[in-house]
C-alpha cells in the first residue's frame, strides 16, 4: 500500500522560498525583466549566478556526492515557485531539472558536477512541446561528429554545453561553441527557444537518449506545474490587491458582487493547482505513482494559469493592458507553459491510459 503524499510544506521549504524570494526581488523586478525582454540579453545572468552559485539551488536535485545539495523535488519546486511568481529570466527549468535530471539518468559525474556547481548551464536538445515518453527527434552521427539541425529548443542560447539525442540511440554532450545557435520568435520572451544546427560537431556520448529524455521529460512535466502555480498565485494575489485599492463610484471595486464571485472561482482553481503541482513534486520525491501524479498535475495546471492570467489582464483594466505592467510577462509565460512538455490535452489522454478509463 503506497504512503499518503505530502502536500504541505516543511519548515526548510517556506525557508527556502523566503531566501529565494528575497533574492528576486532584488535581481528581478519587473521594470527589470521588461527592459530584458527588449534587450539583445534576455537571460539574466547575473539572477542564475546568485541562485546558481551563490545559493547552490542549481545542484539541489544532485547527490552531495557529486557535488550537489542531495535535495528533493520539492525543494526544486518551491524554487520554481518562486520563479514562477517573478517570471525569472533564468535557464533554471532547462539547466537544474531537464539537463541535470539527463545526466542523473546517464551517470555523467563530471558534467553534473559542472551544472550543480553552476559553472556550467546545460540545455537538452528537445523541443519544449514535447510530451514525456513521445518521440523526439535525432541528428545524424557520422564519423564521430554531429550533423543536423533541432528547433524549439528553450534556452539554448544561454548554454554551455547541449545535450543531443543522435540517431544511434545515444545522447551526446556537444560544447555550445560547436553549434550554431539561432534564436525562433518566442511568446514568452523570458524563456526564449532557439534553433540549433550542427554541422560536423564534436561530441561525447554519455549514454543512452531514451530513458534520459523519458526521464528529463517526465520530472519537467511535474515540477513545471509548480512554476505554473506560482504564475496563478501571483496573478490572483496581485488582482485582489489592485481591485482593494481601486475605487469606482466611490467604493472599492472589489467590493462588487460579480467581481467577488469571479476571485472565488479563481481561488478555489489555484488552491487545486496548488494540491495538483505539490502532489506531482511529492510523487517524484518518493517514487510513488509518478506517472498518474504528473499527468494529473499537467492536465489541470495549464487551463488554470492561462485563466489567472487572462482574469488578471481583464481586472486590472486599462493599466493591464500597458507594457510597462507586468500582467503580460504573466500571460505570456502561462501561455507558453500550456504547451510546454505536453499539452493539457495529451496529459488527460495520458491519465486515461494509466488508470485504463476511455478518454474522452
Amino acid at each position: 500500500m503506497s504512503a499518503q503524499p505530502d502536500l504541505l510544506y516543511s519548515e526548510e521549504e517556506e525557508a527556502l522560498r523566503s531566501a529565494v524570494r528575497d533574492l528576486l526581488a532584488d535581481h528581478c523586478d519587473a521594470p527589470g525583466v521588461i527592459a530584458r525582454t527588449e534587450s539583445d540579453a534576455p537571460h539574466d545572468l547575473a539572477a542564475w549566478k546568485a541562485l546558481a552559485d551563490g545559493m547552490g539551488l542549481a545542484g539541489l536535485l544532485v547527490p552531495e556526492a557529486q557535488g550537489g545539495q542531495g535535495a528533493t523535488h520539492r525543494e526544486v519546486a518551491v524554487v520554481l515557485e518562486e520563479l514562477g511568481r517573478a517570471v525569472a529570466p533564468v535557464p533554471y527549468l532547462s539547466s537544474a531539472v531537464v539537463a541535470t535530471e539527463a545526466l542523473l539518468e546517464c551517470g555523467d559525474e563530471e558534467l553534473l558536477g559542472q551544472l550543480a556547481a553552476g559553472r556550467a548551464i546545460g540545455a537538452l536538445a528537445v523541443a519544449l512541446h514535447r510530451a514525456p515518453g513521445t518521440a523526439f527527434p535525432a541528428v545524424r552521427l557520422e564519423n564521430g561528429t554531429l550533423h543536423g539541425e533541432l528547433t524549439g529548443i528553450a534556452d539554448a542560447a544561454a548554454a554551455d554545453v547541449l545535450l543531443v539525442p543522435a540517431e544511434d540511440g545515444g545522447l551526446y554532450a556537444v560544447d555550445a561553441s560547436e553549434a550554431t545557435v539561432t534564436p525562433q520568435i518566442s511568446l514568452d520572451l523570458t524563456r526564449p527557444l532557439a534553433t540549433v544546427t550542427l554541422d560536423g560537431a564534436r561530441a561525447r556520448r554519455l549514454g543512452e537518449a531514451e530513458p534520459a529524455v523519458r526521464r528529463a521529460l517526465r520530472s519537467a512535466a511535474g515540477l513545471l506545474a509548480s512554476e505554473q502555480f506560482g504564475l496563478a498565485d501571483w496573478a490572483l494575489t496581485e488582482t485582489v490587491r489592485y481591485l482593494k485599492e481601486r475605487k469606482q463610484f466611490n467604493r472599492p471595486v472589489g467590493g462588487f458582487q460579480a467581481l467577488k464571485h469571479r476571485l472565488a472561482q479563481l481561488w478555489l482553481e489555484v488552491v487545486n493547482l496548488r494540491a495538483a503541482a505539490r502532489n506531482a513534486a511529492d510523487a517524484l520525491a518518493t517514487g510513488e505513482d509518478v506517472e498518474v501524479a504528473v499527468a494529473v498535475a499537467q492536465s489541470y495546471a495549464a487551463p488554470v494559469a492561462v485563466h489567472a492570467a487572462e482574469e488578471a489582464l481583464q481586472l486590472h483594466a486599462g493599466i493591464g493592458m500597458t507594457w510597462e505592467h507586468p500582467i503580460h510577462l504573466n500571460l505570456k509565460r502561462a501561455k507558453a507553459d500550456s504547451i510546454a512538455y505536453g499539452t493539457a490535452g495529451a496529459h488527460r489522454s495520458a491519465v486515461a491510459e494509466l488508470v485504463d478509463l476511455q478518454a474522452p
